[in-house]
């Protein structure tokens, strides 16, 4: 008797209407879904290295630049989940019709930025918002789609096509940036956009026809804010502080007073319990017939729930190495955007190769041992190039790093939405999908948040002591210069000339770049560290992910509960 294939959904579940193609017509869906999800991952990262140029161009600073980039992501974790719901109830395609519009109207918007404001209802709400709705469809409809062994492979392309994405947006943003202009990178979103949607007449409508058609509005509202208060005091720790106040919380000319605590745990808590009352209405919701935006049950699937823990833990170290990278070979080795985006080629090279690998190997391995080994190899990576970081080192020494830690993306994120997806049937595929990708997307939000705190506090400490023990630095120059890097974002933290108000001699402002150099890359071998660790706690919870006998046996039980 042949052994049945670790990620194939039950036979239960599967819906006869799936059509069985053949040859390259059958993997045509596969193309344009991946193709959207490459370009939502791509916008995520697509900013990294064209901060500088943005600062000018939008008349704003570093922290304005990065709420940019932090919002898109921030809007995604907020409602992922509504946009995968909705795509259960009125059809999974229309969704990813009306998601590719909206994102490219987004786009446009972002094009012809001229200030900040405009710049974030472009790119983060109104882009965010499309992609929200886009990114659940990509996934379920590859559930509707493919079965079996063709889903694996499926998943192992998605896969390779969502890292390649996170990869090739530095890439890609350095190039035109250098070459062209930032805003080419948002006027590509729009023709691929119209790309997709002429593709996705090669897409089979999909949707729940097992529930009532009623929309959960109470709970969009409290996972929606639950979600952006928690996310938000984590971005803004940095200013606020994580216990004492740094910083008084200002709403226009007033500022508020939490008797010396920070407005970060006070966030949190607001966001938790919004969550907390959510969880409680969800129940409540379902239990009177209703249909709810999330159904609490599918946590009680322990296939589903390790997987969807396992992503969003992954995410936190993932998200790490792009936003560290690029701040290291811009203010250390001197890179501009476009040959830091060379730097971080290694990635999207193994990448690619290993996602489809992967797609292979879960015909004969379980798909939990190839996560596990792609994490393991994530792991490895981050401590390979956290002990090559040196101020003197030439870029291609990260290329056997850079290159591991590609290889490890590859393995694991193709495997770990299939094995997540298929323990839930496929009329649920919209709504397992929006509750998948969001707890990546608050993976992501918070390792940025506490990695980029993390770096950006490591900077100023070590500059600030570099400054204090240097026996070149005159000792009536010290107190202004160290005021001076206290500020976050000043030119000196991240290796720039300084900005002081006594007049430097050449020793002086040289002295300050090496201990600059020095400290920033000291900064980014702790940040690494941290994203270190959450690789490891991501490898710890792995072991709850299903082995083949225990996915079997859910299978079967999930069929039966469904």
């Amino acid at each position: 008797m042949p052994e049945e294939q670790p990620t194939e959904i039950p036979v239960q579940q599967i819906s006869p209407e799936i059509p069985q193609e053949h040859g390259f017509k059958k993997w045509e869906p596969l193309m344009v879904l991946s193709l959207a999800l490459f370009i939502i991952v791509l916008d995520a990262t697509l900013l990294n290295v064209s901060i500088s140029v943005l600062i000018k161009d939008l008349h704003t600073n570093t922290r304005g630049i990065q709420w940019v980039i932090t919002a898109y992501a921030l809007v995604l974790a907020a409602f992922t989940i509504t946009g995968g719901r909705i795509g259960d109830l009125v059809g999974r395609k229309k969704m990813f019709m009306v998601g590719a519009a909206i994102f490219a109207l987004g786009s446009f918007i972002a094009s012809i930025s001229n200030n900040l404001g405009t710049m974030i209802a472009g790119e983060a709400i109104i882009e965010g918002l499309g992609a929200a709705l886009m990114l659940p469809a990509t996934s379920s409809l590859l559930v509707s789609t493919y079965r079996g062994k063709d889903r694996a492979i499926a998943f192992g392309v998605w896969g390779g096509f969502a890292a390649a994405g996170s990869a090739v947006g530095p890439l890609l943003g350095g190039w035109l940036t250098t070459n062209y202009s930032w805003r080419w990178g948002f006027r590509i979103n729009v023709i691929v956009v119209i790309i997709l949607l002429l593709g996705s007449f090669l897409i089979k409508e999909s949707y729940d026809d097992k529930e009532k058609k009623q929309f959960d509005f109470m709970g969009v509202l409290l996972s929606a804010g639950g979600l952006l208060a928690i996310v938000y005091g984590v971005i803004e720790s940095t200013s606020y502080g994580w216990w004492k106040a740094k910083e008084l919380l200002s709403i226009g000319s007033t500022q508020l007073d939490f008797g010396g605590l920070s407005f970060t745990p006070i966030i949190i808590a607001v966001g938790i319990i919004f969550l907390i009352l959510f969880a409680i209405w969800e129940i409540a919701h379902e239990g009177e017939g209703k249909t709810p935006l999330v159904s609490m049950g599918m946590f009680k699937n322990r296939q589903f729930l390790s997987g969807a823990m396992t992503a969003g833990v992954l995410s936190l170290s993932q998200a790490g190495i792009i936003f560290v990278l690029p701040v290291f070979l811009q203010s250390v080795i001197g890179l501009d955007a476009f040959h830091t985006g060379i730097a971080l080629i290694p990635i999207s090279v193994t990448v690619l190769f290993a996602a489809p690998l992967a797609g292979v190997l879960s015909r004969k391995i379980p798909a939990k041992y190839i996560i596990q080994v792609g994490m393991l190899i994530n792991l490895a990576s981050l401590i390979i190039v956290r002990q090559t970081l040196t101020p003197d080192l030439h870029a291609s020494h990260l290329i056997p790093g850079l290159a591991l830690f590609g290889l490890g993306m590859g393995l694991v994120m193709g495997p770990i939405n299939n094995l997540t997806l298929s323990s839930m049937p496929v009329w649920k595929a919209g709504e397992a999908s929006g509750v998948t990708n969001t707890m990546r997307q608050v993976g992501q939000s918070f390792g940025a948040a506490i990695i980029g705190a993390v770096l950006i506090t490591a900077i100023v400490s070590n500059l600030q002591g570099g400054i204090q023990n240097s026996n070149v630095i005159p000792a009536q120059a010290k107190a202004s210069i160290i005021t001076a890097v206290a500020n976050p974002g000043t030119d000196i933290e991240f290796g720039g000339a300084s900005k002081v108000s006594v007049k430097l001699s050449p020793e002086v402002a040289a002295e300050i770049t090496t201990i600059s150099k020095k400290a920033t890359t000291d900064a980014n071998r702790e940040a690494l560290l941290y994203a270190s660790i959450f690789s490891l706690l991501g490898f710890l919870v792995s072991f709850g992910l299903p082995n083949v006998r225990d996915l079997e046996k859910n299978q079967h039980t999930a069929a039966a509960g469904h």
